[in-house]
């Protein structure tokens, strides 16, 4: 006599037609007890045979109460005026596979990432790309960590380079000299001009010069650097050389830029980066220099001193939101104001402690805590806290006023970190001329039968330096992914414009390089992510 059925394990001696009947009967609801009987007639295959044979109702017990942990799913149809005798044996497993409409819902989800992230970055951060292919790409100043140059021609011709080719392109560097491209290349591998240009468009200017320090990116470096060997750290005296030594370099590329003989050059700190451009450059007839990102703190002690800047991304924006406001309030016959006007008051100077006077008239001036002025004077620049650390705190100064941040910098006691394994180094200078006890390096790179990969740092010249070699050597196609340094891509934002240009000198840049880099740029906060040329013309996405 057979034992009776536990509900919660073995449904007894079931055969599998009066299972599908059961489930015919009732398809839309189950109960725990038939959600177990199916686990438990359908177990898991252990065979060819298994299908076959007769299974054990107790073979599957310790399986029960997992497979009746699963959610419920309809059970396939039997074939349409067929016996369900007849089913398939897959028909017995269609419950213990999960449907798939849950994973419907993933499409939305990413649909609102998608439009999360478009809201968080304003419309200046996405460049759309041409529509139609160009002769030249926009100039980006952000400093590229790396790049993937790809195309269907070998990049044979850029490895293993012979000494004289690498000691000439070298010398042209330092000698300033406009690299020598040619128009046409029938064979890269045996273009001796081909090779000494590549090997010219590579070297920059870095100081201090540590070997044994990764000096770019000082952004967030601090993990990089940890364990890293800092003489430094604890002997003030060396952190003096090397501060004295270092504003000697920054003096000199000042030097060098007012005068027109260095196009730009960057100031990388720890907690920010300046890029100094040369009168001519990014469509301004002075000089410019640009800061990000900046916070509260830095902004007033540059006020203090006298310095005079603008904030050129937070302007635009404000003039954005004002335009649209106008353009609503002109749709709406209230003219009521928005949500987002509200969201940041203009501040006013009332709110100083005579504001509470009303607390005196009342009498409970003494029971009521007032704020203090530090809370009061943190209201009213709620407004320029929030963009501390973001692309939006973009400091422009320009004119005579970049004079006056070099003095500025070369005293601020925040351009170096005083503690952490940063502390007592000075920034990194990176520039494409010579400066004083500054050390010339090439990039590293990897190449490939049909890629070729520059590491960092890669400067704007260089990037276009490359394209134009690339061209004539790729027969005209490739193909370029750039990882731009986040921090640097608000370099991109625009200046003011003027009327009057000035002509640059060529500095040791190809002329088209030096027309690129006059361009006012186009970018606004974003950067290149990828490049491309075919047929010698250019397409590009930010």
């Amino acid at each position: 006599m057979a034992a009776p059925a536990d509900p919660g394990h073995s449904p007894g001696f079931k055969k599998p037609p009066a299972l599908l009947r059961l489930k015919r009967k009732r398809p839309g609801r189950r109960s725990d007890s038939a959600a177990a009987a199916e686990a438990a007639a359908a177990p898991a295959s252990r065979g060819p045979s298994a299908a076959a044979r007769r299974r054990n109702p107790f073979s599957s017990l310790d399986n029960a109460p997992q497979r009746a942990a699963t959610a419920p799913q309809p059970p396939a149809a039997a074939p349409a005026g067929g016996d369900p005798s007849a089913a398939p044996f897959w028909q017995f497993l269609e419950p213990a596979c999960e449907e798939k409409p849950p994973r419907r819902a993933e499409p939305a989800e990413s649909s609102d990432i998608l439009s999360l992230s478009q809201e968080l970055h304003s419309p200046l951060a996405v460049a759309k790309a041409p529509s139609s292919p160009r002769q030249e790409f926009p100039a980006d100043w952000s400093i590229k960590t790396r790049v993937l140059f790809m195309s269907s021609q070998p990049f044979s011709w850029a490895e293993h380079l012979k000494a004289q080719e690498e000691a000439q392109g070298f010398a042209q560097h330092c000698r300033a000299t406009e690299p020598a491209l040619p128009q046409s290349v029938q064979e890269p591998r045996l273009s001796t001009e081909l090779r000494c240009a590549f090997q010219q468009s590579l070297v920059y200017w870095l100081h201090p010069s540590l070997p044994w320090l990764p000096l770019f990116p000082r952004l967030g470096a601090d993990r990089r650097m940890a364990g890293r060997a800092c003489p430094w750290a604890q002997d003030e005296a060396l952190q003096q050389v090397l501060m004295s030594d270092w504003s000697v370099s920054f003096t000199s590329l000042y030097n060098l830029l007012r005068a027109r003989l260095c196009p730009y050059f960057y100031v990388c700190a720890a907690q920010f980066s300046v890029l100094f451009r040369a009168a001519g450059l990014a469509g301004s007839a002075v000089p410019t220099a640009a800061i990000a990102p900046t916070t509260r703190g830095l902004r007033e002690a540059m006020r203090s001193e006298g310095i005079e800047f603008s904030l050129p991304l937070l302007e635009e924006s404000r003039a954005r939101k004002q335009k649209n406001s106008e353009e609503r309030e002109t749709e709406t016959p209230g003219g009521g104001s928005s949500v987002e006007d509200a969201g940041e008051p203009a501040p006013s100077d009332d709110d100083d402690d005579g504001s509470f006077s009303w607390l005196e008239e009342m009498g409970v001036q003494d029971k009521v805590k007032k704020p203090d002025t530090i809370s009061i004077q943190l209201r009213k620049e709620k407004h320029e806290v929030q963009v501390d650390h973001r692309p939006e705190s973009l400091v422009l100064v320009r004119g005579s006023n970049t004079f006056t941040l070099l003095n500025f910098l070369i005293s601020c006691r925040s351009l170096v970190a005083v503690a952490g394994p940063q502390a007592g180094l000075p920034p990194t200078l990176l520039a494409p001329a010579r400066t004083l006890s500054g050390r010339a390096r090439v990039p590293g790179g990897f190449e490939d039968t049909f890629s070729l990969e520059v590491l960092g740092p890669v400067l704007p010249h260089a990037l276009h330096a490359l394209t134009l070699l690339l061209g004539p050597a790729q027969r005209g196609s490739f193909r370029a992914l750039l990882s731009p340094h986040e921090p640097s891509a608000a370099f991109n934002a625009a200046p003011p414009q003027e009327g009057v240009q000035q002509e640059l000198p060529p500095c040791g840049l190809h002329p088209r390089t030096l027309d690129q880099l006059s361009q006012s740029p186009t970018l606004g906060k974003s950067s290149l992510r990828l490049l491309e040329m075919k047929d010698y013309c250019y397409t590009w996405k930010a």
